[in-house]
């Protein structure tokens, strides 16, 4: 442990440190022992030492529950035992009564005290016997229980730079205070015997006690973990050892994940030698807080590192395994994950001129420089959410240029030598076992890219010839993923209350319609996670599997080996499913198998590449499907768009005026002008949405606030993530009516309107009321 010489101060950083790391192999010593007295017997010492004081006293409850009686006292050998009544007559006794620390410049500042307390004194009889002069006290009750039940008091006498203790050394001195409380409720839990981090292993029959006490001998003897011994030997599961020593510290069990992208900004300060020691680990930052995973959650809490690592931010604390810790941290500080800067790595590459040569193109592609700098690019859309990268080679010397697709919208990366445009596409056609001498046509591939760095992500990628003998790549991101809850997707009230009854039914198709990158596939898992059930079937084909979801029997569509979507479909037919979900319907067979389906008795859901729900029906219809049949199926279509969102850090608030209210107003009434009640009386009408929006959208003075981009260090441009905007029509009776007369892309709108569809201008604008996005972005996405 080392020293600090002196009271830790507060503006001294460095200082800051050492002497939280001083503190903190203090508490791992005292978290360690199963002998809580012997422990503080030696460190006493080195304590005072730390926190730069002269003496150090401890004192424990006596039997009575009334006084406190010292245990621990360094420089006092004349004075046997020291006893304070638990009331307001002494420093110490007046913080075990309060239970609040006190930090005293003279404790023979008789005013001063009178201040604190009229009763409040100094007992110096120790002084007047021992001839010793005592000055300044920092004291702190000894805790334990969630009541906050006093356990003793820790003591601090005189700093050796003669100055007031420090804001530092109050911080620490509860964090000490903290951990003694735990430890001194551990030993009355147990009675003397250590708890097990696996006791409920045994309640909940795992292993008998008997096997665990076997176990921990076992260890013992090898100087191993009992974990390894419970894992290894007994062939027990990681998952049921993590659940155990999560309940044992009553917080949630956090195991090692392959796909968790390493938090660069919460590790910037912190060192692999350091993490390894203390044994904890920030994950992420969350609305919880800055979520940790540690061994000992319980040791790391009350050591209060985490708190002076991350000063004026809450943690959340998660209990792990040793092994899901190593592999933790094996996974954030794996060499080919820290990669240095992107810019280093260009400066590394040079700009050698290259003669364009095949073989010289495969030379460069392995070179160490160029395999770091492929592998950062994924890495970096990967941590940037970026959905796409875009590589564009350009003619002569100029550089190439990759892009990022971040919220729908390309931005620049990098731009890269010119002559090392051949090299990098032939590294990433290396990657996917694609034909490195092909240039000329089109190829289309996969990246398995845990197979290059510790991120377990796939990535799509199409080469495409372009002028001058070049081949632009473009690289799908496709990271496994959980789906969104339904009630986190977006949808506006009124459109969830309508799209569960639609999906509650037993049997029918319902369809999802938009363009490319439009989160079709996320809101169709979303109703799949809502409806998925124990009791339920429920097939999927896909082009590509994006979204994984625990129950569901998921098959990836491949063409070249004859299973296409129409196939897949008579397939599942023959496999009991209760629904069925098909990546795609754009041919004629594939929609009527799917109609088939929903006839017999089966959920089936798919998606269409159409701008509108009452347009998509047309569609259909046009594809040859019987109206009839078509109509009885149908359970609903929902169309959507993403638009992008304000970023919420940095919006900047607004009360707009009755003219910007009014062209808002005007905008969102011109898609109701067929409606019968536009018809009859349209600023009726119009008046009636104005009321709704003042329910709705308002605050109680009747004024609207909207929102503004800013910009700031979190998003672009004032823009963070993307939000969905909604259009669903139902299968009405009525609307079931009109499809079996063939009725036209108008008529059918009229009806769904007249019956409660809010168009998907509409619901954008709704949107803008609720503060989520501006007009702009709605306008940008919504084209009438």
């Amino acid at each position: 442990m080392k020293a600090a010489g002196k009271s830790p101060s507060s503006g001294d950083v460095s200082s800051r440190l050492a002497f939280f790391k001083g503190l903190q192999a203090a508490t791992n010593r005292i978290h360690a022992t199963q002998n809580i007295d012997e422990i503080i017997f030696e460190l006493s010492a080195d304590l005072c030492e730390l926190f730069g004081a002269e003496r150090l006293t401890i004192y424990t409850l006596d039997e009575s529950r009334t006084a406190i009686v010292s245990k621990v006292k360094t420089g006092l050998h004349s004075v046997n035992s020291i006893r304070l009544p638990i009331s307001e007559n002494s420093v110490a006794g007046y913080v075990a009564h309060t239970k609040k620390m006190l930090n005293l410049p003279d404790v023979y500042d008789a005013p001063a005290l009178r201040k604190i307390s009229p009763r409040l004194e100094f007992r110096n009889e120790v002084d007047e016997v021992t001839g010793y002069r005592s000055k300044q006290m920092l004291v702190a009750p000894i805790l334990t229980g969630e009541n906050g039940e006093l356990v003793g008091v820790l003591q601090l006498i005189n700093a050796v730079d003669s100055k007031p203790f420090s804001p530092v050394a109050e911080e620490g001195l509860l964090g000490l205070a903290q951990t003694l409380g735990v430890a001194f409720a551990q030993r009355a839990r147990t009675q003397g015997k250590p708890r097990s981090r696996y006791d409920s292993l045994v309640t909940d029959g795992h292993l008998s006690a008997q096997e665990l006490d076997a176990a921990g001998r076992k260890a013992r003897d090898r100087k191993v973990n009992t974990e390894d011994v419970l894992l290894d030997d007994m062939g027990l599961a990681l998952s049921d050892v993590g659940n155990a020593v999560a309940r044992c510290f009553n917080v949630s069990y956090e195991p090692f994940r392959g796909d968790r992208i390493k938090p660069v900004d919460l590790l910037r300060n912190i060192k692999r030698d350091f993490v390894e020691q203390s044994h904890w680990l920030p994950l992420e930052e969350t609305e919880e807080g800055i979520v940790v995973m540690a061994i000992d959650p319980e040791q790391t809490r009350a050591s209060r590192v985490a708190h002076n690592v991350f000063p004026n931010k809450k943690i959340a604390f998660r209990a792990t395994t040793h092994r899901d810790f190593r592999r933790t941290v094996d996974q954030f500080f794996e060499a080919s994950l820290d990669l240095g800067s992107v810019d280093d790595l260009l400066l590394d590459l040079g700009d050698e001129e290259q003669d364009g040569s095949v073989a010289e193109d495969i030379s460069a592609a392995a070179d160490n420089e160029l395999v770091k700098l492929v592998n950062k690019v994924i890495i970096d859309a990967y941590k940037q959410g970026a959905s796409d990268i875009h590589i564009e080679p350009r003619p002569g010397k100029v550089k190439t240029l990759i892009r990022f697709r971040k919220d729908g919208t390309l931005v620049p990366y990098i731009e890269v030598p010119a002559s090392y445009r051949n090299p990098l596409v032939t590294r990433i056609k290396i990657m996917c076992d694609l034909d490195i001498s092909e240039r000329r046509k089109p190829q289309d591939g996969k990246i398995k890219f845990r197979k290059y760095a510790a991120l377990d992500i796939e990535l799509r990628v199409a080469t495409i010839p372009t002028a001058g003998g070049m081949e632009d790549v473009v690289m799908r991101i496709l990271a496994n993923s959980e789906p969104i809850p339904l009630d986190k997707l977006g949808l506006s009230p009124h459109n969830l209350e309508r799209l569960k009854g639609a999906i509650a039914q037993p049997y029918g198709i319902f369809f999802v319609c938009g363009p490319t990158g439009s989160g079709k596939t996320t809101t169709l898992h979303s109703i799949l996670g809502h409806i998925n059930t124990p009791e339920t079937k429920i097939w999927t084909a896909e082009d590509p599997v994006e979204i994984t979801q625990k129950g569901l029997r998921q098959v990836q569509v491949n063409r070249k080996a004859g299973l296409d979507f129409a196939t897949m479909m008579r397939a599942f037919l023959r496999a009991d499913p209760d629904v069925i979900m098909v990546g795609e319907m754009r041919d004629r067979e594939t929609v009527s198998v799917g109609l088939e389906a929903s006839l017999t008795g089966h959920l089936v859901f798919s998606t269409l590449h159409t701008n509108s729900a009452p347009e998509s029906i047309v569609r259909l219809l046009d594809m040859g499907m019987d109206p009839f049949n078509f109509a009885d199926a149908l359970l609903g279509v929902l169309a959507q768009r993403l638009a992008k969102r304000l970023c919420t850090k940095c919006k900047s608030a607004y009360h707009p005026d009755s003219e910007e209210l009014s062209n808002l107003l005007d905008e969102y009434c011109i898609d109701l002008q067929g409606t019968p009640p536009f018809i009859t009386d349209a600023e009726a009408a119009r008046k009636a949405v104005a009321r709704r929006w003042q329910q709705d959208f308002a605050d109680k003075n009747g004024h609207f606030t909207l929102y503004k981009p800013v910009g700031c260090n979190d998003c672009t441009n004032g823009y963070r993530g993307r939000v969905g905007l909604h259009e669903l029509m139902l299968g009405s009776d009525s609307a079931k009516k009109l499809i079996q007369e063939h009725a036209r892309v108008a008529a059918l709108l009229v009806l769904a309107l007249d019956e409660g569809m809010r168009t998907l201008r509409q619901d954008g604008i709704e949107k803008v009321l609720d503060g989520t996005t501006d007009i702009k972005q709605v306008r940008k996405v919504c084209v009438r």
